[in-house]
């Protein structure tokens, strides 16, 4: 998988990582993240998945009201970077084709819905097709040249540099479920002690 390290300590850039990727290079990545997540929760099981974790940083500013600061369950981590992962896949699909950017493309599965593994292991399954299927839809000569500003402080992102954005968002939740499953231990432990 990408190491993003140098992104998240503001050394690299997406950009500094984009040069000479293509469509089957962000295939194997998006199949790596995914392939590394179910392995995190290969043991996990319906208890995991709504464990309700102590987070004393959870802070969401577009969480609903009332949600900014609640620790994330094992299924909302899943359904947030998988629809995270989703609309960079299908912004970038649009960019490849030459489509002019014209506004956010998101869906997120609600996380109080998500109530066993099974279902957040259905949810990865499910995203990873559809993140496949977009990159499908890239021509063979993307049009790298289109570029939207997705904010005043970062460079222009072409469908390399969306998709890139989508695993980097990935990639910063895993140490956030591997957390979550180590307290889930935890507790399930203190209980048959």
């Amino acid at each position: 998988m990408i190491d993003f390290t140098p992104v998240r300590e503001k050394k690299a850039t997406l950009h500094d990582l984009a040069p000479g990727l293509g469509r089957d290079d962000l295939a194997r990545e998006l199949n790596e993240m995914y392939d590394h997540i179910q392995s995190l929760i290969r043991e996990a099981t319906d208890a995991d998945a709504t464990f309700q974790p102590v987070d004393p940083a959870a802070d969401d500013a577009y969480a609903v009201e009332g949600e900014e600061s609640i620790a994330w369950t094992l299924g909302h981590v899943i359904v947030h970077l998988t629809a995270s992962m989703e609309e960079s896949a299908a912004l970038s699909a649009e960019l490849a084709r030459g489509v002019e950017f014209h506004g956010r493309s998101r869906w997120e599965v609600d996380w109080k819905t998500v109530k066993d593994i099974e279902t957040c292991r259905e949810r990865l399954e499910d995203s990873r097709r559809m993140c496949l299927a977009a990159l499908d839809m890239w021509p063979r000569k993307p049009h790298l040249e289109n570029t939207y500003l997705p904010a005043p402080t970062v460079k222009p992102y072409n469908c390399v540099v969306r998709f890139l954005s989508g695993l980097r968002h990935a990639s910063d939740h895993l140490s956030q479920m591997e957390e979550i499953l180590r307290q889930a231990k935890m507790a399930q432990e203190e209980q048959t002690a």
